[in-house]
């Protein structure tokens, strides 16, 4: 019995710890995300740097990989349209075993969505 309440604990405890994804605030669903094509950047002012993160070491292995990719993209397109910008330049991803990690450029294209 004793070691039935050590685990039902252990397992509380650890959901408690994992942390949720990020979902799309409603006026970041309008900001574009552009990876490796610095043309679709001419005419766009840029805002600042932007980084997202999803997962940690405690419960990476609770969410999907994907997941995560998804929360970090979410977390930076929230940033940006908080920042005011419309557009997110995504560079190359961090490499983590643990977490997704991505950095991006927040910008102003003006583009009508």
């Amino acid at each position: 019995m004793n070691k039935l309440k050590m685990g039902a604990l252990m397992c509380g405890a650890s959901l408690l710890l994992s942390g949720c994804i990020t979902f799309p605030a409603a006026d970041s669903t309008k900001v574009q995300v552009v990876w490796d094509n610095p043309k679709a950047l001419e005419s766009c002012r840029y805002v600042d740097v932007v980084i997202g993160s999803q997962g940690h070491f405690y419960d990476y292995w609770l969410h999907a990989d994907k997941t995560m990719v998804w929360g970090t993209i979410n977390e930076m397109r929230n940033k940006v349209s908080a920042l005011g910008g419309d557009t997110l330049y995504l560079y190359q991803p961090l490499g983590f075993t643990s977490s997704v990690t991505m950095m991006g450029s927040a910008y102003q294209c003006s583009r009508a969505n």
